[in-house]
């Protein structure tokens, strides 16, 4: 540090001297704002390490600016939202942004007081991930602070929505499965602990899309669902009541990787093998559904470009945006060793000719 902070703090007017820029222009790059050259982001970038500048949290508060993005998960179990965040980070890296992370839990009440303790801390911002709580609710809190919400498939004209396509995601799963000659699906669902909204929820679209799919193929009387939860326990829990079920089923897509990892310990338990026995597939694509050992075929939703498209949406909403934004990813499905062809059958695409399942189709819309 050279003589401008010897002695005293460093402020933003040494900085904008050592960058030959406006103190207006160094609070336009702290702020990440728009209409910033490269070349004088960098300039100002290089005058602040260089001159070790740090800005005042507290005077930030009492100009109305925190520097903090609030980030509220239902949990951190799911290793699914560990990728949102690396998504987030990657996005407010280089801005002065902070996440702060509470844990909302499995109910309204505990969720609501977590919000509620992101607003006190005036937060510039929040991310809700999966959030419980109503719709009216969420919007309350976006009146007051700019929010995106990741997971519902909703609307709304005070806060930005980023989701996946969950009904494409979970038709590649079953199509997946039918195509290896598997007719006795089944599926783990997640039981619906949400206020008022439950055709926007994410697991309540994957069950949707699966009875419609095994329905297309002509295998309604198939079907089968254990509902639980998308967690380790719950996928166990499901597992265990799907293979107690006679006939048993030949494969299992789970609603989400979490889950899934639950039903592979309860396969083994009961001494069958995946997928000789049992063929599993899963939802998210988490980084340990891609380990050799577990090797997981799984539905790729990309929650990293869904983190930082959510970080860019609310630091576009802090800066003034007020048009609603709702972004959705297109999935794919990864194939990997825990699904394999049905025993005893021959390749074909589907049980049904692409013009029966037309006709199904419509006879379920109908």
């Amino acid at each position: 540090m050279d003589g401008a902070g010897r002695g005293r703090r460093v402020t933003i007017a040494d900085v904008a001297g050592r960058a030959q820029v406006s103190t207006t222009a160094v609070s336009k790059v702290l702020r990440n704002a728009y209409g910033v050259s490269a070349a004088m982001r960098e300039r100002v970038r290089a005058a602040i390490d260089e001159l070790g500048y740090r800005p005042r949290n507290a005077a930030r508060a009492m100009r109305g600016r925190t520097f903090t993005i609030g980030v509220l998960l239902p949990h951190i179990n799911n290793p699914f939202f560990a990728e949102i965040l690396d998504g987030l980070m990657a996005q407010l890296g280089g801005t002065d942004y902070q996440a702060i992370l509470v844990q909302g839990g499995r109910d309204p009440q505990g969720e609501s007081r977590a919000i509620d303790a992101l607003v006190d801390r005036q937060v510039d911002g929040i991310l809700m991930v999966v959030p419980l709580s109503s719709k009216s609710g969420l919007e309350e809190v976006a009146a007051g602070t700019p929010t995106v919400v990741l997971g519902p498939h909703e609307r709304s004209a005070v806060y930005d929505c980023v989701n996946n396509d969950d009904e494409a995601g979970a038709e590649l799963a079953v199509e997946h499965l039918i195509a290896l000659g598997h007719r006795r699906i089944a599926h783990i669902a997640q039981k619906d602990r949400n206020q008022g909204r439950p055709a926007t929820l994410l697991h309540t679209i994957r069950e949707q899309t699966y009875r419609r799919v095994m329905a297309e193929h002509c295998l309604a009387g198939e079907i089968s669902v254990a509902t639980t939860s998308y967690t380790e326990a719950g996928g166990y829990t499901g597992a265990r009541e799907l293979l107690a079920r006679v006939p048993r089923p030949t494969a299992i897509f789970a609603g989400a990787d979490l889950a899934a990892f639950g039903a592979l310990a309860a396969i083994h338990e009961a001494g069958l093998t995946v997928p000789a026995d049992i063929s599993l597939a899963g939802y998210d694509n988490t980084r340990a559904a891609g380990l050799a050992h577990l090797s997981l075929t799984s539905v790729d939703q990309d929650g990293a470009i869904m983190g930082r498209t959510a970080g860019r949406l609310l630091l576009e909403r802090i800066e003034g945006r007020t048009t609603a934004v709702q972004f959705c990813v297109t999935p794919a499905l990864v194939p990997r060793r825990s699904t394999a062809r049905a025993a005893g059958t021959r390749p074909r695409d589907s049980p049904v000719s692409l013009t029966q399942r037309e006709e199904n189709r419509g006879k379920s819309a109908g």
